[in-house]
């Protein structure tokens, strides 16, 4: 039997991670879409500019409507668990170019990244 710590560990290895510091770079320049998994009452405290919302429980059901399989994405959440979980579940689906953000929400406002709201 797998924790959720497992399941965690075990996605963060078949997937990509992107540090804050370079989420803040590709974030300026404009080469990534990012997209908050949280649930809405996070995202209504704070959220990355310009950043999508699909929260993870309604990712696999809502996401081709919203974003196209080939468009650059980075994920996050509020620590990097849920967006790890997340970027392993759309790798499956057939994106190719998706991240999860190191840290989630927490690693970009401490690394000085703008928030809305």
């Amino acid at each position: 039997m797998k924790s959720g710590t497992d399941l965690v560990k075990e996605a963060k290895a078949r997937i990509q991670e992107i540090t804050p510091t370079d989420a803040l770079s590709v974030h300026a320049k404009g080469e990534v879409t990012f997209l908050d998994v949280r649930d809405l009452q996070e995202v209504n405290l704070g959220r990355i500019p310009g950043a999508l919302h699909v929260s993870r429980g309604n990712l696999e059901n809502k996401i081709e409507a919203i974003v196209p399989r080939d468009t650059p994405l980075v994920l996050y959440c509020g620590g990097g668990s849920r967006s790890a979980l997340a970027a392993d579940t759309l790798r499956q689906m057939g994106y190719e170019n998706v991240r999860s953000l190191a840290g989630g929400f927490r690693g970009w406002a401490e690394a000085g990244g703008d928030v809305d709201g």
